[in-house]
């Protein structure tokens, strides 16, 4: 029986329970909720490190003297190192734990913040070292949020309960995106490198707080053989693969169309419309703060809910490819805006979906391993996204809206095809 299917018939028979349901998971959200703020801090931090850097990459390809390719790479060297390491970090904290995991990443992350920012300040040919401070930033991050979601799926037993701490922690990853462009101009119109420097101090307030306020939940049970282990997640896969590989792709394809979005908007806000600075980051929030009230509101809505799940997410890709699709007819600034607000929204809504579909349908032993390989997946999306833009930017415009439109459409053809929820049947 597929995972989904058993998990609507197991809501179904805890319906004449649901009162108690509700209390239990009121009370117990309250009971965690300075541990669910900690949590949250580290999806937050690992976007600004990242994501900060957008509205300055003109400014950093005119310092540098390097070209809009290159200064792609300072988005994309960061994902590569994270998508080879996260599998990685999620076998460790299968086996280790995983705060033992987490905290020493987000030490590590924080120092290749202080690389790059260093390089930059000190070194006029400083281009090399600054990527090498962004792939260290990588090897943080691939210990770092990744593991934040089968940590969250440990510490719940509901999954109402679940997908609603599921859906503040991505709300928490889309708010780190609204904040990220505001605050990387801001700093960069101090000093242009000062979003580097930043970033470790954001890293130190995360460690701190998980530190003293996030208690690993215990395990009865010791850590099982490697062998084993890889026969359990070669199981997993031979019996849920189809639905599974599906979601890594969604999930892959809406960060590629965001970031792919997002750079787009920083290079055309500077070069066609002379926004800069500021006033970039507050036009570059608008798309992503429609991201993040969609996502926020999405995982209240969700609750264990999977038919709704999977309608929502496609739905959300439907509106997305729509509207860019509609930037074919013109590209004028407000209109643009809206229609990339929209792709928001519908992007939001998928990603706390697609989210809770993983960490309800994976067996704990495994569940970090393989949200992990998921989150690969997704930093693939955040890799590919600005270079293939970068390279659409030199043919015509409409084909960038060509490229995202359709693989949007692609992502939403798989969700109609491979998540298939049991159909609720009569009692």
């Amino acid at each position: 029986m597929d995972y989904i299917e058993r998990l609507s018939q197991d809501s179904k028979g805890n319906k004449s329970s649901s009162a108690a349901g509700k209390k239990k998971k009121s009370g117990e959200l309250s009971k965690q909720k300075w541990a669910i703020l900690s949590l949250s801090s580290i999806p937050l931090v690992m976007t600004l490190g990242n994501s900060m850097l957008i509205p300055v990459l003109p400014s950093m390809e005119k310092k540098l003297s390097i070209t809009a390719f290159q200064t792609s790479m300072v988005i994309t060297v960061y994902s590569i190192v994270a998508i080879f390491l996260i599998p990685v970090a999620g076998y460790l904290s299968d086996h280790i734990g995983r705060k033992k995991v987490i905290i020493p990443s987000l030490i590590i992350a924080g120092i290749g913040g202080l690389i790059s920012g260093w390089a930059a300040w000190k070194l006029d040919n400083a281009y090399w070292l600054i990527l090498i401070g962004r792939a260290l930033q990588g090897v943080g991050a691939a210990g770092a949020a990744p593991i934040v979601l089968p940590f969250v799926g440990d510490m719940f037993k509901n999954d109402d309960d679940v997908s609603s701490c599921l859906g503040l922690i991505e709300t928490s990853n889309t708010f780190g995106k609204v904040l990220s462009p505001i605050l990387g101009a801001l700093l960069a119109g101090f000093i242009w490198f000062l979003p580097f420097f930043s970033f470790p101090v954001f890293c130190t307030i995360s460690v701190i707080m998980v530190m003293v306020l996030v208690k690993s939940p215990k395990s009865k049970s010791k850590p099982i053989p490697f062998k084993e282990f890889f026969s359990n997640v070669k199981k997993t896969f031979t019996e849920k693969g189809k639905w599974l590989y599906a979601i890594f792709f969604i999930g892959g394809i809406l960060m590629l169309v965001l970031f792919g979005i997002l750079f787009y908007l920083s290079e055309i806000f500077e070069t066609e419309y002379g926004i800069k600075d500021l006033k970039k980051g507050l036009f570059l929030a608008l798309p992503l703060g429609a991201l993040c009230l969609s996502s926020f509101i999405a995982g209240k809505v969700i609750k264990d809910n999977k038919v709704l799940m999977k309608w929502l997410t496609f739905g959300g890709i439907v509106a997305a490819s729509l509207a860019i699709a509609a930037l074919w007819l013109s590209i004028k600034l407000w209109f643009m805006i809206g229609m990339f607000l929209i792709a928001g929204v519908g992007i939001g809504i998928g990603l706390p979906c697609l989210d809770a579909l993983i960490t309800a349908g994976i067996e704990k032993e495994e569940r970090g391993t393989i949200s992990s390989i998921y989150s690969s997946m997704r930093f693939i999306g955040v890799a590919a996204g600005p270079p293939i833009i970068a390279m659409l930017m030199k043919q015509a415009t409409y084909w960038i809206f060509i490229t995202l439109s359709g693989l949007s459409i692609i992502a939403a053809f798989v969700a109609i095809i491979a998540i298939k929820p049991g159909e609720k049947k009569a009692h």
